[in-house]
């Protein structure tokens, strides 16, 4: 088993474009070497300039979904030269109020420079299983779609 530890880091300050209210900036501490700058999301008085945690959620998702491909891939002999994915998370109302991420959608790109190559139906396999075994989708109760293509 492992942990994960996270510091977050907010100081009172006043919001950059509405002093009446506070900042919504933090910092998010990885580790000592690495800190994450992030605020809430523009909808909700955060900084275009910085992390929010919607997308913090949906990039943890796609990276978590990637790694376990990669490893999928290696290990039955494919060599992926490119991985790129251009994932979207979908903000919704809940029917018992509040708001939820209630859909993510990776949208993931791959190339493989061995000559083994996977065909169309290998590769639909490899994100199916990828999904199955990302700690991060077996950890929420988001829809999570995989579009290989």
């Amino acid at each position: 088993m492992s942990e994960h530890v996270v510091d977050l880091e907010w100081s009172a300050a006043a919001h950059s474009t509405k002093p009446e209210t506070y900042s919504r900036d933090l910092i998010v501490h990885v580790s000592p070497e690495v800190k994450i700058m992030a605020s809430a999301a523009v909808d909700y008085l955060g900084s275009s300039e910085k992390a929010d945690p919607e997308q913090l959620l949906v990039s943890a998702l796609a990276s978590c979904h990637m790694l376990y491909f990669l490893a999928l891939a290696e290990g039955q002999g494919y060599v992926v030269s490119t991985y790129t994915d251009n994932a979207v998370g979908v903000v919704d109302k809940r029917d018992e109020g509040g708001f939820w991420v209630s859909e993510i959608t990776l949208n993931p790109k791959v190339q493989f420079s061995s000559d083994k190559q996977p065909d169309a139906r290998t590769l639909e396999r490899l994100h199916h299983r990828a999904h199955k075994g990302c700690f991060i989708a077996n950890s929420i109760k988001t829809k999570v779609s995989v579009r290989v293509g």
